[in-house]
C-alpha cells in the first residue's frame, strides 16, 4: 500500500462529508486506482504518486481539487441493461399496469448514462411514447458523457443487443450516437442524493440501483424518505440485486413475482 494510513481517512472523511458515501478501511486500493490519474496529471510519478498528490493538492483545501477527487470516487461501473431484472419488471409490471398515459422515470446516479437510454429503449420497443426520464448524476464529467449519447466500441459490447444497436443508434466517426428521437424525452442534471430531488411533479419509476450499498442506514434512510415525497403512491423503485429496502423503510413493499429487488410505494393501486 503506497497510500498513508492517514491520507486514506482523510480521503475517505473528505468523500463522505460531500457525498455520505462510506469508504472502509480496506478500500484503500480503490483509492490508489482512482485518484492515480489525478496524481499523474499533475507530473506525479512513483509507488507515492497519489500520497504526494493528497498532500500536496487535496489537503490544501482548493475547492476544485476537492470536486475532482469526490467525482473521481463517486464513478460507478455500468452497462446496458444491467442486471436485466429491473428492466424485465418494467416491461412485465409497470407497462402493463400503466396503460398509455405519461410515464415519468427518474434514473439516480446514471453514471455515463447506458441506464436511461436502456429505459428509453424498453419504453421505444414497447412503443410507449409519451415518456419523460431524467437522468441525474453527482459527477459532472460523466453526465456530460451521458448528455452527448456517443459510446465508443468497447463500451457498445457491454450488453447492448445488436437489434438494438441497429435500431437506436447512428455511427459517429469512430464512436456510436443514440438517436436523436430516442433523446428528446430526456434530461440530465447534476443531483447530489444528499439534497432533494430535482425538477416538480411526481414520478412513477425511480432507478436507483447500486448506489445504496455505500450509504450508512440513517442516509439510505433520509434517502428513502425524499423519494417518498416525489413518487406516485403505487409508484415503482428499483434496487440493485444486493440492495433493499426491508428494515430500512417501511413504506416501500416488495413486488411479488418480480425478479429483483423491486418495491413498490404504499398507498396506491398495484
Amino acid at each position: 500500500m503506497t497510500v498513508s494510513t492517514q491520507s486514506f481517512s482523510f480521503v475517505s472523511d473528505l468523500v463522505r462529508r460531500h457525498s455520505a458515501i462510506q469508504l472502509a478501511p480496506g478500500k484503500e486500493y480503490l483509492v490508489e486506482s482512482r485518484l492515480g490519474p489525478l496524481a499523474k496529471e499533475k507530473g506525479l510519478q512513483g509507488l507515492d504518486a497519489v500520497e504526494q498528490y493528497v498532500q500536496k493538492y487535496v489537503r490544501s483545501g482548493s475547492s476544485a481539487e476537492i470536486v475532482r477527487v469526490v467525482e473521481a470516487m463517486t464513478t460507478n461501473e455500468t452497462s446496458w441493461f444491467r442486471d436485466t431484472s429491473p428492466f424485465t419488471a418494467l416491461r412485465r409490471v409497470v407497462l402493463p399496469g400503466h396503460g398509455d398515459g405519461d410515464l415519468s422515470v427518474w434514473s439516480a446516479a446514471c453514471s455515463t448514462g447506458q441506464e436511461p437510454y436502456s429505459i428509453a429503449m424498453v419504453l421505444a420497443e414497447h412503443g410507449h411514447q409519451r415518456f419523460r426520464i431524467l437522468a441525474t448524476d453527482i459527477n459532472a464529467q460523466v453526465l456530460d458523457r451521458a448528455r452527448s449519447g456517443r459510446y465508443n466500441q468497447l463500451e457498445i459490447n457491454r450488453g447492448l443487443p445488436a437489434p438494438m444497436l441497429v435500431r437506436h443508434f447512428r455511427r459517429a466517426g469512430t464512436e456510436w450516437e443514440v438517436d436523436p428521437g430516442l433523446r428528446r424525452n430526456m434530461t440530465f442534471e447534476k443531483h447530489n442524493l444528499l439534497t432533494p430531488p430535482p425538477g416538480v411533479g411526481t414520478f412513477d419509476v425511480v432507478f436507483l440501483r447500486n448506489v445504496l450499498i455505500y450509504f450508512d442506514l440513517p442516509t439510505k434512510q433520509s434517502i428513502l424518505a425524499r423519494l417518498r415525497g416525489r413518487v406516485r403512491p403505487g409508484g415503482y423503485l428499483m434496487l440493485g440485486a444486493a440492495e433493499t429496502t426491508v428494515g430500512v423503510d417501511p413504506a416501500w413493499e416488495r413486488v411479488d413475482g418480480a425478479h429483483g429487488s423491486i418495491y413498490r410505494l404504499r398507498g396506491g393501486s398495484a
